[in-house]
This record gives structure tokens, C-alpha cells and sequence, in this order.
């Protein structure tokens, strides 16, 4: 039983915008593992936050903070260029409104994943992903930093020895370099349930991030990530947790895996 293999399914929720509805949250929260929760900067407000807090309690989801430059209009999916303190606050912020509904809720923020923009500037740019390694080090660190496998998010994470889980994306498609195919493409979305467990399975089972090319990139893989905004994304997130299920592999929330127990 040594060998076991064990992943976790995440997903960004509460993210109620005029973008974006909570519809499908609680099917969801049947489903994933471990939830992103928006802190009401790109999206979500305070009743979202404690409702999705309490369904997650109930389904042994655990629960982090997916903090966004403060930008709904454009749902947290503009880059802007800040400057460190400006960067440093809008994580702190985000964390500590969280944190107040989750002390009240009595539960606990486990992991912290940035969102969007601010996600993407981070994966490429090191001097951004040290300014927000270091950030969540000094707010908790024992929180589970979630990053995209590969990036320089993982890479300043490791600096500062923080506890890191690594994900990789269920319904996106990878550049060569292993960044995310930007938005502005056609091909950067996967929607076909069918092909989001392909693409995981293959992804998670060889242990390397699967390129649009063809290329294989290795990789450490902990999590996967659903997006929760589309009709698909319940019925991927079924698909998914069906495949691995099937293929023996372990489902358990980020601070339930091996490495952080």
C-alpha cells in the first residue's frame, strides 16, 4: 500500500459576479476535494463567502483564500502593475476577510491560491511570485501554498520552504513553455467533459503537464484544478473524480495529503 497514489480536486468558488453565477457551488462542493474561495475583490461578498464556507464544512471540503487584484469589473482577469506594499496589502486583506468569516464559521483557512491576472503575472515573473511566497509565509506558514506545477510560483515557493501543493488545470490547454494558452486563443479552454479527463488522467498517471504540441513537461502534480463558472465544469468535475476513482488513485483534501501529515 505504500505506492498509493493520492490527488486532490480543486475549485474556485463563490465567485458571484455579473460574470459569473454560484449556481452549480453546492453540486460542486459534492464533488472537489478542496475549495478556492473568493474574498470579494474580483468577486463574491460576504454572504457567498459564509455560504460557501458552511457548505463546505458539511462535505469535508476543505477551504483557502483566492485573493485577486481588486478589479470586478474586469473579474481579477486584467493585469495591472503594482507596486510591492499595494501587492503585499491586497493579499493580506484578502486573507484576513476570509479569515473572519471562517474564525466565526469556526473552521480554518488551509491553503491560499491567487487568482486570475495576478495568477498568470506570478507563474511568469519570479521578483512577483517571491513578493507573494513571501507574503503567505509571514501570514501563516503552515498555509498550503496551491501553484501552478512548473512555475515560478513553485520555484519562489520552494525558496521561502513553504508547504507547496502543485496543480495542474483539468480544462485548460498548456503553451510549451507550461504556462496556460492565454484566453485570448481559441484554443485555450477545454469544454468537452470527455476530453478534460483524458487530458487529466494521461496528465496525472505520467506525472508531466500534457502541451497542446504534444510536448511533456515533468512535473510534481497534487491537485487539479475545475474552473466552476459553466455547465460543464459539474459535469467535468463528475467525469473526473469518476476516472481517477476508477483508476485507484485517492481523493483527499490539501491538507489531508501524505506530504502535509
Amino acid at each position: 500500500m505504500e505506492n498509493f497514489m493520492e490527488i486532490n480536486i480543486n475549485c474556485d468558488l463563490g465567485e458571484k459576479s455579473e460574470f459569473h453565477s454560484t449556481k452549480y457551488d453546492p453540486d460542486l462542493l459534492k464533488i472537489v476535494n478542496s475549495a478556492n474561495i473568493a474574498c470579494g475583490f474580483h468577486a463574491g461578498d460576504e454572504k457567498t463567502m459564509t455560504d460557501t464556507i458552511e457548505i463546505s464544512k458539511k462535505n469535508n471540503v476543505s477551504i483557502g483564500a483566492h485573493p485577486s487584484f481588486k478589479d470586478p469589473q474586469n473579474f481579477g482577469r486584467k493585469r495591472h502593475n503594482l507596486p510591492e506594499n499595494e501587492i503585499k496589502k491586497l493579499i493580506i486583506d484578502q486573507y484576513k476577510i476570509l479569515e473572519n468569516i471562517a474564525i466565526k464559521l469556526k473552521t480554518k483557512i488551509t491553503h491560499i491560491k491567487p487568482h486570475g491576472a495576478l495568477n498568470n503575472m506570478a507563474c511568469e515573473d519570479l521578483n512577483l511570485s517571491k513578493i507573494l511566497a513571501k507574503t503567505i509565509y509571514e501570514i501563516d506558514k503552515d498555509l498550503i501554498y496551491l501553484v501552478p506545477t512548473g512555475s515560478k510560483m513553485e520555484e519562489a515557493a520552494r525558496m521561502f520552504d513553504m508547504k507547496i501543493a502543485c496543480e495542474i488545470f483539468a480544462d485548460r490547454n498548456y503553451e510549451d513553455d507550461g504556462n496556460l494558452v492565454s484566453r485570448s486563443k481559441p484554443n485555450a479552454v477545454i469544454t468537452d467533459p470527455e476530453k478534460c479527463k483524458q487530458h487529466v488522467l494521461k496528465m496525472v498517471e505520467t506525472q508531466s503537464i500534457s502541451c497542446f504540441s504534444g510536448k511533456k513537461i515533468k512535473c510534481e502534480i497534487d491537485s487539479v484544478c475545475i474552473h466552476g463558472d459553466n455547465k460543464e465544469s459539474l459535469e467535468t468535475a463528475k467525469q473526473i473524480k469518476k476516472v481517477l476513482e476508477e483508476n485507484n488513485i485517492y481523493l483527499k483534501s490539501l491538507n489531508n495529503l501524505k506530504k502535509f501529515t
